[in-house]
């Protein structure tokens, strides 16, 4: 199968930053998929029972950046 990969970026608020997160959450949460529409087609992959996080924080001067990995 070919890689398949999405990145997306956007301005938002925080309030609208946590929606996004909950939804992921609740999706990982309550199935065993997550769900994507792009550009008019819709993509469902598969995650395992068990997953690994990695959750990383960077502070600096100017930018503060929290990245958080999710594999299986």
């Amino acid at each position: 199968m070919d890689l398949i990969e999405f990145e997306e970026k956007q301005r938002c608020t925080r309030e609208e930053a946590a929606a996004v997160l909950r939804t992921l959450a609740d999706q990982l949460a309550r199935h065993n998929d997550l769900e994507f529409t792009r550009e008019g087609l819709r993509y469902t992959v598969d995650v395992a029972d068990e997953v690994d996080i990695e959750v990383e924080i960077e502070i600096g001067d100017k930018k503060n950046e929290l990245e958080i990995t999710v594999t299986w």
